[in-house]
């Protein structure tokens, strides 16, 4: 892996660009984030928004847009469910070639009542296969453990 590289981008919002993933400050924004396991991805592709952060969210079922390198994907967010969760997610993670393991941060730029927006950042994971058995799909808050 080369040295990271600054874009010629306004200092105001630097991106950085590591093997074609683009990276860069938080905007102090809200925001929440998600280690993919087997759940998030095949063959269920389900994506719930962890407890403390969905409480933040409205208790509708509404639009809502994913954000990354400049495209976007559809799919609705549906907070009046037990499991506040994203639908339509698959799209995304398909594009985006997600795996078990990778990351991903959700920076919300937009919430309403008829619409929510995030823009998203995607931290590549390639944890070993050894480690992957250790991520518990049930408790997406659970920190992988290395001994």
């Amino acid at each position: 892996m080369g040295e990271p590289q600054m874009r010629d981008l306004p200092t105001s919002n630097p991106v950085i660009e590591l093997e074609g993933d683009e990276f860069w400050p938080l905007s102090g924004k809200p925001f929440f984030d998600v280690v993919l396991t087997k759940a998030t991805i095949k063959p269920l592709y389900q994506l719930v928004v962890p407890g403390k952060f969905s409480a933040t969210l409205p208790s509708c079922s509404i639009p809502t847009v994913l954000t990354f390198r400049g495209k976007n994907w559809e799919m609705i967010y549906h907070g009046s469910s037990s499991h506040k969760r994203l639908d339509n997610w698959r799209p995304f993670a398909i594009d985006n070639n997600l795996k078990v393991g990778d990351a991903c941060v959700f920076e919300q730029l937009e919430c309403s009542s008829s619409r929510l927006v995030f823009r998203v950042q995607i931290l590549r994971g390639d944890i070993p296969s050894e480690f992957l058995n250790k991520l518990d799909g049930d408790n997406v808050d659970a920190p992988i453990v290395l001994e």
